[in-house]
C-alpha cells in the first residue's frame, strides 16, 4: 500500500476491524518513512455494475460519488463522518442486493434521498436540489412538501 503522502510502498497496519455488516475491512495505517497515518478499507469485489445515466450513457458504479454528494449535503450538520461512511456501505449493499447488473441514476439518487430523509432534513433537501438541479422557489417548496408528507405516514 503507497504512502499517499510521501508514496513510500511500505507501510504498517495500526489497527483493523470490519465494519458495521462485515462487508468490509477499516484499516489504520502508518507509513514507515514519513510516519503518516491513513485510513484504507478492503472489500469484497462484486461483478461491476453499470450505472444507466439519464441521457442513455452508461458508466460504472462508484460508490466515492455517492459519499461525495452525501458529504457535501450534510455539510455542516454535525452528522458524524463514520455514520456518513455507514449509509454508504448500507446504499451499496441495497443496490447489490436490488440491482445486480444494471441500476439507472435515478434509482441511486431516490435511494440516496430515502436514507437521508431519516437522516437529516437539510442534507435530504440539499441532496435533492442538485439530484433534481432546482431552478426555482417552487421546487424547493414541492420537495418540503414531499418531506413533510412522508414525515406525516411514518407516524
Amino acid at each position: 500500500m503507497l504512502c499517499p503522502s510521501c508514496n513510500y510502498d511500505n507501510t504498517r497496519v495500526l489497527e483493523s476491524r470490519t465494519t458495521e455488516k462485515g462487508q468490509s475491512i477499516r484499516r489504520r495505517r502508518e507509513c514507515l518513512r514519513c510516519r503518516h497515518r491513513f485510513t484504507t478499507y478492503e472489500r469484497i469485489e462484486f461483478l461491476p455494475i453499470t450505472v444507466i445515466k439519464k441521457d442513455g450513457s452508461t458508466e460504472s458504479f462508484d460508490r466515492s460519488k455517492i459519499l461525495r454528494g452525501i458529504v457535501r449535503a450534510c455539510e455542516k450538520t454535525g452528522i458524524d463522518s463514520g455514520l456518513l461512511e455507514s449509509l454508504v456501505e448500507n446504499i451499496e449493499s441495497h443496490i447489490e442486493e436490488k440491482f445486480p447488473r444494471e441500476i439507472t441514476s435515478e434509482n441511486i439518487g431516490q435511494l440516496v434521498l430515502s436514507y437521508l430523509s431519516s437522516l437529516s432534513e437539510v442534507a435530504y433537501v440539499r441532496f435533492a436540489s442538485v439530484y433534481g438541479k432546482f431552478t426555482s422557489i417552487e421546487d424547493f417548496v414541492i420537495t418540503l412538501k414531499d418531506l413533510q408528507n412522508r414525515q406525516e405516514n411514518n407516524r
